[in-house]
């Protein structure tokens, strides 16, 4: 009988802060990159994510804060960054580059924070479409490199949705989750289903590994 492959594990990682950051729903609007504070938080978690024994690939979302926060983390293991459309931010249709203080008076937004599952942006994506493809890229990532680890640079709602998925957490729970600009969560997936190491880490990485 053939050994079971070991778990892969998936190390998230939030894109580093922009200029609009907190500030702005950017979406997938074109043309946003990473402020000077990210491009140090990007080094910050290459060093980090650097010091662990293996990483065998890394991949990003499309949009260009999040490949220009995964290209010194690919750089630091000699790899390429691979584009992985299913890491994309969440499509927020008619929302994209609003203002958020804007978007918080509008009764919508307490649908978004309190029933999410329930929620779709105007003219973009559900939360719950977002979580399926996330959760699909995992499975994928962990077919192409069985018992590996692997680096995924994605979004703040994508993430807090694969953490919501892997502690079995209804998705209206997820807002409930904080992932901060450049932290780490990892995520171990195996046969018998995926556990969770660590979630919005910036700290040391070196201890990771499934008990």
């Amino acid at each position: 009988m053939p050994a079971r492959p070991k778990p892969t594990t998936v190390l998230f990682v939030r894109h580093g802060q922009t200029p609009s950051t907190g500030k702005v729903l950017p979406g997938r609007a074109p043309g946003l990159h990473l402020a000077d504070a990210g491009k140090a938080q990007a080094d910050a978690a290459a060093r980090r994510i650097g010091a662990l024994k293996k990483v065998d690939a890394v991949y990003s979302s499309p949009r260009e804060r999040a490949r220009e926060t995964a290209a010194p983390i690919a750089a630091a293991r000699r790899l390429r960054v691979r584009v992985e459309r299913a890491l994309d931010e969440c499509d927020f249709g008619e929302w994209t580059g609003s203002d958020l203080k804007e978007l918080m008076k509008r009764p919508e937004w307490r649908t978004v924070q309190r029933y999410p599952s329930g929620f779709r942006f105007p003219g973009g994506e559900s939360f719950v479409d977002m979580a399926t493809r996330v959760r699909d890229a995992a499975v994928g990532l962990r077919e192409r490199h069985p018992g590996g680890v692997v680096v995924a640079v994605s979004h703040a709602d994508p993430i807090k949705a694969a953490v919501a998925d892997a502690i079995g957490t209804h998705l209206d729970l997820f807002q409930r989750i904080v992932i901060s600009p450049c932290s780490v969560t990892a995520i171990a997936y195996g046969d018998g289903g995926p556990a969770v190491l660590t979630v919005n880490s910036t700290g040391d990485l070196t201890a990771l590994a499934p008990s």
